[in-house]
């Protein structure tokens, strides 16, 4: 059984700086897995956010949060973080961590391309 835990979030002020945390806990420790963080839209749709390759740690963003936005894994295990900068009320939404065993596949940051899923946290950034 894989798990995939978020932490993080809130309530800020536009301009403002949220660190978001996901950990990715299977059966199997010697699994490093793709993770991701999409925003959840209507209809059960799910945006691509930000997303980070384990090994060479290449780095994934949706334009929308290009230069504001950073995904990093220092421990380049399954524990990633999203450090979201200068945040705009467009920003809010549920935030979605998602992970995936498979290392090379495009588009990075489609969600049918994940296959765990975390439930979900809370930004908020009024303006």
């Amino acid at each position: 059984q894989v798990q995939v835990r978020e932490s993080g979030g809130g309530s800020v002020q536009a301009g403002g700086s949220l660190r978001l945390s996901c950990t990715v806990d299977g059966i199997s420790t010697n699994i490093r897995y793709s993770i991701a963080w999409f925003r959840q839209l209507p209809e059960n749709n799910r945006e691509g956010v930000a997303g980070i390759r384990p090994g060479d740690g290449q780095q994934y963003y949706a334009d929308s949060v290009k230069g504001r936005f950073v995904v990093s894994r220092p421990n380049d295990d399954n524990t990633a973080y999203l450090e979201m900068n200068t945040l705009e009320p467009e920003d809010t939404g549920i935030y979605i961590c998602a992970a995936d065993p498979k290392w090379y596949f495009a588009p990075f940051l489609r969600a049918h391309k994940y296959q765990y899923w975390g439930q979900g946290i809370q930004v908020t950034v009024s303006a």
